[in-house]
């Protein structure tokens, strides 16, 4: 059996004492650009790749970065993660991810299991996990950052939105455009709670010009439960229940995309005018809508910008031999009603 390759044999290979070859490759800036770069390559020729529980030990973490997202069933956290890697890139820090399903217990075991890691820090997505979750994240000891929200109080930093102001805009947009008998299609809305918010400020600005939703209708109702079927599948099947219900709607509002796209693959299959008869709106401006048939009307959010600003605020703060930073950032979407505009005017 080989044995594997030790400081040691990297020092040797690169004709370096072990504190230089240990040092080049904590990156410390002691070292000159010429040691860097024969350590580095000699690790990577002789298959070195260092004992980092060891490292740990002494120094009280890990180089991990802990990031709880709740799906990836769609295009939106797949690119938050894709900006956090981004912006660690060049660093010593190595994001690892953990799923949840959008259940607080899985949640709750899955971010106890990364704190058990000792973290550089972590990354979570919303401001609304219970209180035996919520006491993990602020007894952790390591920088917290929140993401996709700011509807909230975070336990630290937080880089995200206001989903109830994202709800509310995209109603006085479509307001705008005449349209007024609006139906509404979620999804799971007692575990995605950043869609129930969305929702609420529709029906807040719905409500300041003296209307409301004609029907709504949960993906939960349906039979057999929505979670066992595709978001696009459940969009399709849920806007033909609604317009069977409500046929003289003029608009639907979706909580994603994805069941807005089922919604628009339902009319298309049906011969209904988008936008002419219906209006269609979405959230999260996924790039899989465009070119279609129709237009959907959907709020733009800046989720690979999300990831690397989270990524960032930690690097900073454990580069600065802190546990917190407290920094807030908000980055509002930006809705496009696509065609819609063009036929209000």
């Amino acid at each position: 059996m080989k044995t594997r390759k030790t400081l040691v044999d990297v020092a040797a290979a690169a004709g370096v004492s072990k504190m230089t070859a240990s040092r080049a490759l904590r990156g410390d800036k002691d070292v000159s650009e010429a040691n860097v770069e024969k350590v580095k390559r000699a690790a990577r020729e002789i298959g070195y790749y260092g004992n980092h529980l060891a490292a740990s030990l002494s120094s009280k973490r890990t180089d991990l970065i802990g990031v709880v997202v709740p799906s990836l069933t769609n295009i939106v956290f797949p690119q938050v993660m894709s900006g956090v890697t981004n912006a660690l890139k060049g660093s010593a820090l190595q994001p690892v991810f953990g799923v949840t399903d959008y259940d607080p217990e899985t949640e709750y075991d899955i971010i106890r299991n990364m704190l058990s890691w000792r973290p550089a820090g972590l990354i979570v997505a919303g401001l609304d996990q219970p209180g035996e979750t919520r006491k993990l994240l602020t007894d952790a000891g390591v920088p917290i950052v929140q993401i996709m929200d700011c509807d909230g109080d975070p336990v630290d930093a937080c880089v995200g939105f206001s989903h109830t102001g994202a709800g509310r805009d995209m109603a006085s947009a479509l307001l705008a455009t005449g349209r007024r008998r609006f139906g509404y299609v979620g999804r799971n809305l007692d575990k995605d709670t950043r869609a129930a918010k969305r929702k609420k400020g529709f029906h807040e600005a719905l409500r300041d010009q003296g209307l409301d939703f004609i029907d709504t209708i949960d993906g939960a109702q349906l039979e057999g439960g929505a979670a066992t079927v595709s978001a696009i599948a459940c969009g399709r099947r849920m806007t033909d229940e609604l317009l069977a219900r409500q046929p003289d709607l003029d608009c639907i509002h979706f909580s994603n995309d994805d069941l807005a796209f089922g919604g628009l693959c339902h009319c298309i299959a049906a011969g209904i005018d988008i936008p002419g008869k219906i209006a269609l709106a979405g959230f999260n401006g996924l790039s899989l809508l465009e070119g279609f048939p129709g237009k959907i009307a959907t709020s733009r959010t800046a989720r690979r910008e999300i990831g690397e600003t989270a990524a960032r605020v930690i690097l900073e703060t454990v580069e600065g031999a802190r546990t917190k930073s407290g920094k807030i950032q908000i980055l509002t979407p930006t809705i496009s009603l696509g065609v819609l505009a063009v036929t209000a005017d």
